[in-house]
């Protein structure tokens, strides 16, 4: 009995090694789902805009699309969610179009025609990068970072760098260790993750107002992550709630697009 017991446990312990060293291996899988566009890709969007390739002092080309108003109060810099490319992030632009901005958006490395190795720290980067450059035509108080899902954790990252306007966060997480948690929470995801963006630690340390918007069934990133990390805010900061909002509809709800209006036009 006990060489079978002990057979049991030894294969019970070699199948949770090996399920670890799977999620490991495949863990950008699950995080990133890029889409690759060929260079010579056209893009078809909804308004008038300019193809960019920044290039970074790691020599990583970053590409982006650039859409000006003849009349513009500053800019909104978006940060996009993990999957897709420009090809259709670009058409966000729909929804800011009534605003007096600017709009800027852009592909994270190996996403669309950007290059470069991904990385959470080569995308903080990138991401800092980003913002420095278009420090060349704006001032930081003109600009307002706006991250969506994925793209929360590099927007409270680079508003703990700049004193920009406003910080705005769409379906945002705690950070990636608080959603690895929710899907696998038999796995030890704080040392197999080679990924966290830290937004629990970021919107600490933003001194600007941060506006979280978040739906209450949301699949992909659970509004508990979301209420975790509006534990964090400060008192000027507010959390927005959308009953039965989901990962992908929050526009389509009023209330929305009411607090949306009024955190960009404060």
């Amino acid at each position: 009995m006990m060489p079978f017991l002990l057979k049991a446990i030894l294969l019970l312990i070699a199948g949770y090694i090996l399920l670890c060293a799977v999620y490991f291996l495949i863990q950008e899988k699950i995080i990133f789902l890029p889409e690759k566009l060929p260079k010579n890709y056209t893009y078809q969007m909804p308004k008038p805009f300019e193809e960019l390739f920044i290039s970074t002092a790691e020599g990583v080309k970053i590409n982006a699309l650039y859409f000006k108003k003849a009349e513009s109060k500053g800019i909104i810099i978006y940060f996009h969610g993990n999957a897709g490319s420009l090809a259709r992030w670009g058409e966000v632009v729909n929804d800011f179009s009534a605003f007096p901005y600017d709009f800027f958006i852009y592909d994270y490395r190996t996403y669309g025609k950007s290059t470069g190795v991904k990385s959470e720290d080569g995308m903080l980067h990138d991401a800092q990068f980003i913002v420095k450059y278009l420090k060349q035509f704006y001032k930081e108080e003109d600009m307002i970072l706006y991250g969506r899902s994925l793209g929360s954790g590099l927007a409270s990252y680079c508003g703990t760098l700049f004193k920009v306007k406003t910080v705005i966060l769409e379906t945002p997480y705690y950070n990636l260790y608080d959603v690895a948690r929710h899907y696998a929470p038999f796995v030890p995801y704080k040392l197999l993750m080679k990924y966290s963006f830290r937004s629990d630690q970021y919107v600490q340390k933003i001194d600007c107002p941060v506006y979280i918007f978040h739906g209450t069934k949301d699949k992909i990133i659970p509004y508990s992550s979301a209420e975790k990390l509006a534990k964090k805010l400060k008192p000027k900061d507010k959390f927005i709630t959308i009953p039965n909002g989901r990962h992908n509809n929050l526009a389509d709800f009023d209330m929305f697009q009411i607090e949306l209006k009024k955190a960009l036009l404060k």
